[in-house]
């Protein structure tokens, strides 16, 4: 009972997603009418072959007739051609417009959502699940309908040359149910267990590929290809598990309809014997057969094609119904302070990472956040940007929720520049203009790169601008991705500066250009620091001690050496005082 209602949930759900898909309506309707004539060509070769046979019997062979049958063919041949470009242009195009709901969906799903699921899971959703359903559409769903239409049309021609053969044949169709229709619920099980385990391979893949320098780095290339080898075999028995199944369907319909077959070629022969029969009602007999066998061998593919699709289906529709990011509000932000008043925060229920959170950040202002490690400075940051919303309290400016704010408007006035600062495959001109919404000038990227302090190494490599920067920037060294990303942020002019211990991962040569470039950067805007090292914060017009979620201490650095003992013990360990 509760595998039937889940295969009808899925129904449901398949069914639901094909009407929100953009169908080319008017084409559609072509194939199907092509389709419905080519069918109709088809029935009406037997008719036209008994008449020829029969013609050939009497010594009297008729010319015209054979001349309409080539005709028939010419036409069949045709239409099917045309009806199955038709076929794939629809299969593209409504594949390619779920490919884009998804992929904006996945766009829009809040970052929780990444934490929780590997890349390369949701890459095998736009890419595999995806095409499971355009074979079906391009492969089978018209063929399925012809299918049916050219099994009734057989079988209403048989009944009108010979019902008693008619009868006999249809032994087969309770037979053949009885046998497709509980594989076809094992099948399901079977194509839905392999698309989620190919998913997980292809998140396996996505992990290992993108952090290959560390796979090699600590030589654990032969226990990802243990864990790669796991995944593959458990791909390998899913299939032949798969394979068995289509082992008893194909065969065990093709014996019931070979058996029917030569039963009614007993039958028939025995009957144009007789006189009863003509020899050409039994050649079109043995015609409207095939025309019956080879649509039902066919639907026991397609059958194993629509669980797959059912099955992937419900993985897609997942990702849809999911909420995404909440981008509606107000498009003015407001000039003011950046206020948390009492936020807390957990990723998981039970766990707080931010607990009462309150202070201000006042316009124009630097506020530095310092504290060990694990203490909830980033994740600060992180609610600042919205990529998560507070499990309590609320965080403002110039009083007004920063929830409220129309997202693209909120994250259009912030500037973030992290210790990694990750830069995407392509040029550096690709790069430090990332994100903007019009190509700004090769002019304005210059001054951003010359007041990032990257101008000058930018024009020392060959390719200058068009540089291609190598997957996640790694053909650049540490502070040159950050320069460039400094540029970004220039380049984009944010009202709102983040900095997630911009400098901590550079040599001394290369923080000196950066800090440099991080001044220019941090003039006239409210600015936010995360820092460990002290000395980079110590001007900062407040600093926020931040430890085990809660901030224990806020005030400038005199302030804190003489109000906080853990600060005053990290300056000092420092060489402050």
């Amino acid at each position: 009972m509760e595998s039937e209602l889940k295969t009808k949930g899925s129904m449901k759900e398949f069914i639901g997603l094909l009407r929100q898909l953009k169908w080319p309506k008017g084409k559609t309707a072509i194939a199907l009418v092509l389709a419905l004539f080519s069918t109709a060509a088809s029935l009406a070769v037997p008719l036209v072959t008994r008449e020829l046979v029969d013609s050939l019997t009497t010594a009297s062979f008729d010319w015209k007739t054979a001349v309409f049958l080539f005709t028939v063919f010419i036409l069949q041949a045709v239409l099917g051609g045309v009806s199955y470009y038709l076929l794939a242009f629809i299969g593209e195009t409504i594949v390619a417009d779920l490919r884009s709901k998804i992929w904006g969906k996945v766009l829009r799903l809040p970052v929780a959502y990444y934490d929780e699921n590997e890349t390369g899971e949701t890459m095998s959703r736009i890419t595999q699940d995806t095409t499971m359903l355009k074979q079906l559409v391009s492969d089978h769903l018209v063929s399925f309908i012809t299918g049916i239409i050219s099994i009734i049309g057989a079988v209403a021609i048989l009944l009108y040359l010979d019902w008693k053969m008619t009868l006999i044949m249809l032994i087969s169709i309770p037979v053949s149910m009885a046998i497709i229709f509980p594989l076809g619920r094992i099948m399901h099980k079977i194509a839905k267990a392999t698309q989620g385990e190919m998913a997980k391979f292809s998140g396996h893949l996505g992990r290992v590929l993108g952090d290959i320098r560390l796979v090699k780095a600590y030589r654990a290339e032969p226990n990802e290809g243990a864990r790669g080898d796991k995944a593959i075999q458990s791909l390998f028995l899913f299939g032949l598990k798969e394979a068995r199944i289509q082992a008893i369907i194909s065969p065990v319909m093709t014996l019931v309809m070979m058996s029917i077959l030569v039963v009614i070629l007993g039958y028939g022969g025995a009957q144009v014997s007789k006189g009863v029969l003509s020899a050409g009602t039994l050649v079109a007999i043995i015609f409207l057969m095939f025309q019956i066998i080879i649509p039902f061998a066919q639907m026991a593919q397609v059958f194993t094609i629509f669980q797959k699709a059912v099955g992937a289906t419900e993985r897609i529709q997942q990702i849809l119904s999911m909420d995404s990011e909440r981008a509606e509000g107000v498009a003015i932000v407001p000039d003011g302070s950046i206020q948390f008043e009492s936020v807390s925060f957990s990723y998981e229920s039970g766990k707080q990472v931010l607990e009462g959170i309150s202070f201000q950040a006042k316009p124009g202002t630097v506020t530095a956040f310092v504290g060990p490690s694990g203490g909830g400075k980033t994740t600060i940051f992180s609610l600042i940007e919205r990529f998560y919303l507070p499990t309590a309290g609320v965080i403002s400016i110039g009083g007004t929720l920063i929830a409220d704010i129309a997202l693209s408007d909120w994250r259009k006035r912030i500037g973030y520049v992290s210790q990694e600062s990750p830069l995407l495959s392509g040029t550096i001109l690709d790069n430090i203009a990332y994100g903007l919404e019009e190509r700004p000038s090769l002019e304005e990227v210059r001054k951003a790169a010359e007041a990032a302090n990257a101008l000058r190494f930018i024009e020392e490599m060959a390719d200058g601008f068009e540089t291609l920067v190598g997957e996640r920037g790694m053909k650049l060294s540490g502070g040159q991705r950050q320069r460039i990303a400094i540029a970004r942020a220039l380049l984009h002019d944010p009202e709102i500066l983040l900095l997630d211990e911009a400098t901590s991962n550079l040599d001394s040569g290369s923080e000196t250009h950066v800090q440099e470039a991080l001044q220019r950067l941090m003039e006239g805007r409210t600015t936010l620091i995360i820092a460990h090292r002290l000395s980079t914060v110590i001007d900062a017009d407040q600093l926020i001690f931040v430890e085990a979620g809660r901030i224990t201490g806020i005030g400038t650095h005199d302030e804190l050496i003489k109000s906080h003992s853990l600060y005053k013990e990290f300056a000092e360990g420092q060489g402050l005082s």
